[in-house]
């Protein structure tokens, strides 16, 4: 008889922190014709990718046009969402703004609206120390009830959270998470190998390597339009099929590029692949543009030769 210390066993997968699921997707924030809040756009939305294998929805971020929605389309968006997908799913919004006051007010309004979870990006533009960038977060976490997923991504904001401010921030009761784009892959260990914070990937194309060190999963851009896809990818590597995890990330690397890698935001490619493909998403708000006929068309080729 094998057992799990016998050589021949399968060695168990290392325990994860669940926090809000494994498999997010940052959803794109649907809109009418007229450029209003397409609830019922939304709904249909969520509950396809539910259904096609998130367990998770990441509402208002980057993806979600989050500087271009007013303060209460953000809270109808939660209460649409929970209609749909009641808790097949959990569901975090974006509160994150340049404004600490502002960030707060939002976490209670999406406490109130029905989320799982706030996402706070570091304050933009205002390019903030590291002292003022873990305050405002303290703040932030002190505001709800709400478990909170921290966002590094200075490319946008201007400003990192340092390794050494995200181990003091673990320490908060509430500050669970945290969504990865800071291309620190060294210091994103740093943090994993001395906290219990559970980790997102928040570039596709790093989705299987943070996981394989230890992150909790994604929270993906791509997976507004293969959601199915990238969840293979990670269940082939929890059933031990590492040769076969590898090779599914890099079945989708095409696709990633085209979506992430060329010049154009996620969310204006994300849409832009959505209405090809007859589903949910509708304008986007300006300053965002749509993408341009030749670059629709090469998205439209790489998810086809994806899906074929």
């Amino acid at each position: 008889m094998t057992t799990a210390s016998s050589p021949g066993a399968p060695t168990p997968a290392p325990a994860r922190p669940a926090v809000f699921g494994r498999t997010l997707c940052a959803m794109v924030t649907p809109f009418t014709g007229s450029g209003a809040l397409d609830r019922d756009g939304a709904q249909r939305l969520a509950d396809r990718l539910v259904s096609a294998g998130c367990d998770g929805l990441v509402l208002s971020g980057t993806t979600g046009e989050s500087p271009t929605t007013s303060d209460a389309e953000k809270a109808e968006l939660v209460t649409a969402v929970r209609e749909a997908v009641g808790d097949r799913a959990s569901i975090v919004t974006g509160v994150g703004t340049s404004d600490t006051r502002h960030t707060v007010d939002l976490a209670r309004a999406a406490e109130k609206a029905g989320a799982d979870g706030v996402l706070v990006v570091t304050p933009y533009y205002s390019r903030p120390p590291q002292s003022a960038v873990e305050a405002h977060f303290r703040d932030v976490a002190d505001a709800s009830a709400l478990p909170v997923m921290l966002y590094d991504i200075p490319g946008r904001t201007g400003a990192r959270i340092e390794p050494d401010t995200l181990l003091r921030l673990a320490e908060h009761p509430r500050i669970v998470a945290v969504k990865d784009c800071s291309y620190d892959f060294l210091g994103v260990q740093k943090v994993l190998a001395r906290t219990g914070l559970a980790y997102y990937a928040g570039c596709d194309e790093h989705n299987l390597a943070l996981y394989a060190v230890g992150a909790a999963g994604y929270v993906s851009t791509v997976a507004n339009v293969v959601p199915d896809r990238l969840r293979a990818v990670l269940d082939a590597f929890d059933a031990g099929d590492t040769a076969g995890a590898a090779r599914l990330q890099q079945e989708v690397t095409e696709l990633v590029e085209a979506m992430m890698a060329s010049g154009l935001p996620g969310a204006v490619t994300a849409k832009a692949l959505l209405t090809d493909l007859g589903l949910p998403s509708g304008p986007l708000r300006p300053p965002l543009r749509p993408a341009p006929r030749e670059a629709a068309d090469e998205l439209r080729a790489a998810y086809e030769r994806l899906t074929a």
